[in-house]
C-alpha cells in the first residue's frame, strides 16, 4: 500500500519527503494524482484507438498512443505540481486560468476518439450511407462527362426520324390528294380527271422517291449515331465498373460522420456534449481541487523549503559581490565605484 501511495503522490507531483510529515493532506494527493494517472489512461486509449483506424494494425496504434498518454500525463503533472497556495484566491485564480484553458483543450482531444468509439455501432451506419452518397457522386460526375455528348447524339436521331416523319406525311397528303382527284371526291371534283390526276400522281411519285432516298439516307445516319451513343453507354458502364468502392473508415471520415448524427438526433447530441464535459471536468479537476483547497501543512513546508533556497541563493550573490568588491579595492576610486555601482544595481534586480 505504501509503495502505491508513493506511486500515487509522483503523479501528483509533490515532493514525497514534505507531504510524509503532513499526514493530513496524503487523501487530497492521492486523489490528485489517481485524476492524473486516469487521464494519462484515457489519452493513451482515446490515441491508441485512433491510430487503429490510421493504421488497422494493434501494435504501431498501441505505440503512439503510448507515446501519446506519457506525453499528456507529463503535461497534467506538471500543470498540478507547477500550482502554489499563496493565500491569495484573485491571485491564484489569474495564474490557474492558462493552466485550467490548456486543461480544456486536452480534454477536447483526448474526448473526440473515445466519442467516436463509444458512437462506434451508429457511426458504422453513417459511415455506409457517406459511401453510398460518394458513390452515387462518383456515378454522376462520370455520366455528366458524356451527357452533353449523348444529349447531342440523341438530338441528332430525333431530328432525322422527324425529317422522314415529315416527309411520309407530305407524301401520303399527295397521294391522298390523287386519290380524291381520282375518285372525283376533291379536287375538280370530276370523276376520272385524267389529266390533272396525272399531275398529281406524278407528284405524289416524286415525293415518294425522295422519301425512299431520304429514309435510306437518314436511316444510315441513325445507325452510326445510335452506335456512338452505344459506345457512349460502354464507355460510361466501363467507368462505373471501374470504380473502386471506398471504404470510409478513418478519423475524418468518422468525425464527419459524429457531426453528422449530432446534428440529425437530438440524443446524440446530448449525449456527446455530456461525454466532452466529463472529460472536461475529469481534467480540469486536478487544478481545482488545488484552487479552491485551502493552504495546508504540505503548502506551508514547500513554501519553507523553496524560500530556504531563495535565500541560499541571494546569500551566494550576496557574497560574490562583497568578494568581487574586495578584490578590486586596488583599482583607482573612480573604476572602483563604476564596480561597485553596478553590482549594487544588479543586486537590486535580483
Amino acid at each position: 500500500m505504501e509503495k502505491l501511495n508513493r506511486f500515487v503522490w509522483w503523479c501528483s507531483g509533490v515532493h514525497q519527503d514534505l507531504l510524509v510529515k503532513c499526514p493530513t493532506e496524503s487523501s487530497k494527493y492521492v486523489g490528485i494524482g489517481a485524476t492524473v494517472f486516469f487521464t494519462g489512461v484515457f489519452a493513451f486509449l482515446a490515441a491508441s484507438y485512433a491510430m487503429y483506424t490510421v493504421f488497422d494494425s494493434v501494435w504501431p496504434a498501441m505505440g503512439v498512443g503510448l507515446v501519446w498518454g506519457l506525453m499528456i500525463f507529463n503535461l497534467d503533472r506538471y500543470i498540478v505540481s507547477s500550482m502554489r497556495k499563496e493565500g491569495n484566491p484573485g491571485k491564484e485564480l489569474l495564474m490557474a486560468l492558462p493552466r485550467l484553458i490548456l486543461a480544456m483543450l486536452i480534454s477536447l482531444v483526448i474526448a473526440k476518439p473515445l466519442e467516436m468509439k463509444i458512437f462506434d455501432k451508429e457511426l458504422r451506419g453513417e459511415l455506409t450511407i457517406m459511401e453510398q452518397q460518394t458513390r452515387t457522386a462518383q456515378e454522376n460526375e462520370i455520366r455528366a462527362r458524356y451527357g452533353e455528348d449523348q444529349q447531342r447524339l440523341n438530338t441528332e436521331i430525333e431530328g432525322l426520324k422527324q425529317e422522314i416523319i415529315a416527309k411520309t406525311a407530305s407524301r401520303d397528303e399527295l397521294r391522298r390528294l390523287a386519290q380524291v382527284e381520282a375518285d372525283g371526291t376533291g379536287g375538280t371534283m370530276q370523276r376520272n380527271a385524267g389529266p390533272i390526276y396525272a399531275i398529281k400522281k406524278a407528284d405524289a411519285d416524286r415525293v415518294d422517291q425522295e422519301l425512299m432516298g431520304l429514309t435510306q439516307r437518314n436511316e444510315s445516319l441513325i445507325r452510326e449515331k445510335v452506335d456512338a451513343s452505344l459506345r457512349n453507354d460502354s464507355l460510361v458502364n466501363a467507368e462505373i465498373i471501374a470504380l473502386e468502392k471506398q471504404k470510409l473508415d478513418g478519423p475524418a471520415a468518422r468525425m464527419e460522420a459524429l457531426s453528422r448524427l449530432t446534428a440529425d438526433s437530438t440524443a446524440i447530441w446530448l449525449a456527446n456534449w455530456f461525454i466532452l464535459l466529463l472529460f472536461i471536468a475529469v481534467e480540469t479537476a486536478p487544478v481545482f481541487v488545488k484552487l479552491i483547497s485551502p493552504q495546508g501543512p504540505y503548502d506551508h513546508l514547500l513554501k519553507i523549503e523553496e524560500h530556504g533556497f531563495e535565500g541560499q541563493r541571494i546569500e551566494l550573490i550576496a557574497q560574490t559581490n562583497a568578494a568581487i568588491k574586495e578584490r578590486n579595492e586596488s583599482l583607482p576610486q573612480t573604476e572602483k565605484d563604476f564596480v561597485t555601482e553596478r553590482l549594487d544595481v544588479k543586486l537590486n534586480t535580483v
